[in-house]
């Protein structure tokens, strides 16, 4: 396409259906005779979008030019969204659960399809990725699109308009010629209201408010700036939100820290209300949710080290202490851009079980043993040739569906063992089966039998990791988003061009919003005068 050159002289881009300099209607015969009034969305300027549409890069960027497609990838993000949040994503649920049976056996069928379907990890899945990509780009080609143009044509409007460009204003009026006084009169109260007046050869264009046009592509440099911060927490070490389970005497490496950072838990306590201790304010309450049921306050006494030196796989890290705290609710421990908040607990949860090796007529008993039930030893030498091997373990034991024993995730709540028991006068071995406070018959014939002794509790505590380095860009993209709504909601950018025409006067104005107010601006400023208030050309087509 060839640039156009219009009658005034000036050499329009291709594509332009108004004259950027003195807004005569150009390109199409019936665009440019046709008697309706001009479309002032972007003065006329030449898009890209509406211009080009031969090459694949054409094609691409007029795909995301277009509003309704921005408008359906924000619609389609939005939807996804919200399905992400019907059931808790994999990063709240406890680290030692396997996923999907997670989801199967709290949700049922709803819980497995919604795994199936990768919405368990939505917000760091690479297709939800790309819809704020894709929203981000759309945002930058749709502000190239629209604001470069606009403002070209904007900077470049000369003072003196085309017949047909001031006739087809939506505000329009003619009057009989002014005399010098009343010009003056009219300059003065343009001045006054703050208007910015351009003078040649005796006609005069008024305008004030230009940067409100500017408010919609601010919104969007706000809206990308907060989308990359939204993308940027998929990079590696810019964002941390882990759950860290810790058992009291418990040290374990922080998740998140590269194994840098470690946390002992030294002791964790809990306080309830108790009825007979609070104001009877709260008494109601207390007796519907249970008397020393309610936590008032619970902490953990935690100490913080520093691993140094390099890791080396196997070998028991130097840690090097670096302070004490008291985590509570709302109270962090905070240190190089990372915070553990105390958000749950679990009480009594059993840590230790103790069994004793006995015969089964006598009641004689062998030796005891202790297992760990998070990290249970192979096997037990009892002494005097008496042993016992773990041939299974099923850390939170029920029946599958096919009635088959399993366990539903890897917290102890209800260990049971298959034990591998050997004495001298039972060489092969014997077989065990025991669970709480229960020891099953054993599997065949057997002399012996693993009988249940006691447990060991301990109290666990529940932190969240946290790290987000990207928190002041999403502040900042927020901060200039609200800027541009602000831009463009309380201001309006409004033009009066007041055109000399043989013996009369020509008026004609324009405002992207608040027609009212420019109406009743001009009657203010015409007021006294001989030049008449222009009419309402679309309320007079009504």
């Amino acid at each position: 396409m060839e640039e156009v050159k219009c009658e005034c002289g000036h050499i329009n881009p291709p594509g332009t259906v108004l004259c950027e300099s003195c807004g005569k209607p150009i390109g199409t015969e019936s665009v440019a005779e046709s008697q309706d009034l001009l479309d002032m969305r972007y003065d006329g300027s030449a898009r890209r979008s509406i211009t080009y549409n031969k090459s694949v890069i054409d094609k691409i960027w007029n795909f995301f030019s277009s509003v309704k497609v921005g408008i359906w990838l924000i619609l389609i993000t939005l939807a996804a969204s919200a399905i992400g949040t019907i059931f808790p994503q994999q990063m709240y649920i406890p680290p030692n659960v396997d996923p999907e049976q997670f989801y199967r056996d709290q949700y049922w069928v709803f819980g497995q399809i919604y795994y199936d379907l990768g919405f368990n990890n939505l917000f760091g899945s690479w297709w939800y990725c790309i819809l704020l990509a894709s929203i981000g780009i759309s945002l930058v080609i749709c502000s190239l699109d629209r604001v470069i143009p606009l403002y070209r044509a904007l900077k470049k409007q000369g003072v003196t308009k085309n017949d047909a460009f001031m006739s087809r204003q939506r505000l329009f009026g003619v009057s009989e010629a002014a005399d010098k006084e009343t010009l003056i009169s009219i300059k003065e109260g343009l001045k006054k209201r703050r208007y910015k007046l351009r003078e040649e050869n005796g006609n005069i264009l008024a305008e004030k408010g230009r940067f409100s046009r500017w408010g919609p592509y601010v919104n969007h440099i706000g809206l990308i700036i907060f989308l990359i911060g939204s993308m940027l927490r998929v990079v590696p070490g810019m964002y941390i939100d882990k759950m860290l389970w810790l058992r009291e005497g418990e040290t374990s490496v922080i998740p998140g820290t590269n194994g840098k950072y470690y946390l002992k838990n030294n002791q964790f306590k809990v306080e309830v209300y108790e009825k007979d201790k609070e104001d009877q304010v709260f008494a109601a309450a207390l007796a519907r949710e249970g008397d020393g049921t309610v936590a008032k306050n619970y902490e953990a006494d935690v100490t913080l080290y520093e691993r140094k030196g390099k890791i080396i796989p196997g070998a028991e890290p130097e840690l090097t202490k670096v302070e004490d705290k008291a985590i509570r609710v709302n109270q962090p421990l905070e240190f190089n851009n990372y915070s553990l908040y105390q958000v749950d607990f679990r009480m009594n949860e059993l840590n230790k079980m103790k069994f004793n090796l006995t015969d089964k007529k006598s009641g004689k008993k062998f030796g005891l043993m202790t297992v760990d039930l998070n990290d249970p030893a192979k096997k037990y030498d009892l002494g005097n040739g008496y042993r016992v091997e773990i041939a299974d373990y099923l850390p939170d034991f029920y029946f599958d569906s096919d009635g088959q024993p399993a366990s539903k995730s890897r917290l102890p709540n209800n260990p049971v063992f298959v034990f591998k028991m050997f004495a001298p006068d039972r060489p092969k071995g014997e077989t065990s089966f025991v669970g709480i406070q229960q020891t099953m018959e054993p599997l065949g014939a057997t002399k012996y039998k693993m009988k249940f002794a006691g447990v060991e509790t301990k109290n666990v505590t529940g932190l969240t990791v946290k790290k987000d380095l990207t928190l002041w860009i999403l502040a900042l993209g927020g901060a200039i988003f609200m800027i541009g709504v602000t831009q463009g909601m309380y201001w309006n950018h409004r033009r009066i061009w007041i055109k000399r025409k043989g013996g009369s006067i020509w008026l004609a104005a324009h405002t992207n919003k608040n027609w009212y107010g420019l109406k009743t601006e001009i009657n203010r400023i015409t007021e006294g005068t001989t030049i008449q208030e222009p009419k309402d050309q679309r309320e007079i087509a009504k």
